[in-house]
C-alpha cells in the first residue's frame, strides 16, 4: 500500500517562506514525477509545481520565481520551499506521486498567510 505523508504547513505571515516535504512509503514503480498541488475554498485543484524523474520541473506562472521544488536522495521524497508568500497561496497543498500506471496522493496540509 502506498503512503504520501505531507508535513510542513502552517501559518505565516505575508512575505514569510514556508517548506512543505512529502515521503511516499510502500512499494512504487516507475515513478514518472512527484509534485505539489493546491485547493483553496470554492476552487479547484491547481498544479502548483512538478518534478519528473529526470529532473525537469514546472511551475505554474503565479509561483515562479517565489517557489522550489526539488527531490530527495532518496527518490520517494518532494520538496517545496515557498518564499515571498501571499495571502493568495492560502490553501490546502496535496503532495502527489505519478507512476506510468496511477496517481498516489497525500492527505493534504494547509498552508495559511496573512496579510
Amino acid at each position: 500500500q502506498v503512503q504520501l505523508v505531507e508535513s510542513g504547513g502552517g501559518l505565516v505571515q505575508s512575505g514569510g517562506s514556508l517548506g512543505l516535504s512529502c515521503v511516499a512509503s510502500g512499494t512504487i514503480f516507475s515513478i514518472t514525477a512527484m509534485g505539489w498541488y493546491r485547493q483553496a475554498p470554492g476552487k479547484e485543484r491547481e498544479l502548483v509545481a512538478s518534478i519528473t524523474s529526470g529532473g525537469n520541473t514546472y511551475y505554474t506562472d503565479s509561483v515562479k520565481g517565489r517557489f522550489t521544488i526539488s527531490r530527495g536522495n532518496a527518490k520517494n521524497t518532494v520538496y517545496v520551499q515557498m518564499n515571498s508568500l501571499k495571502p493568495e497561496d492560502t490553501a490546502v497543498y496535496y503532495c502527489n506521486l505519478r507512476t506510468i500506471e496511477t496517481n498516489y496522493w497525500g492527505q493534504g496540509t494547509q498552508v495559511t498567510v496573512s496579510s
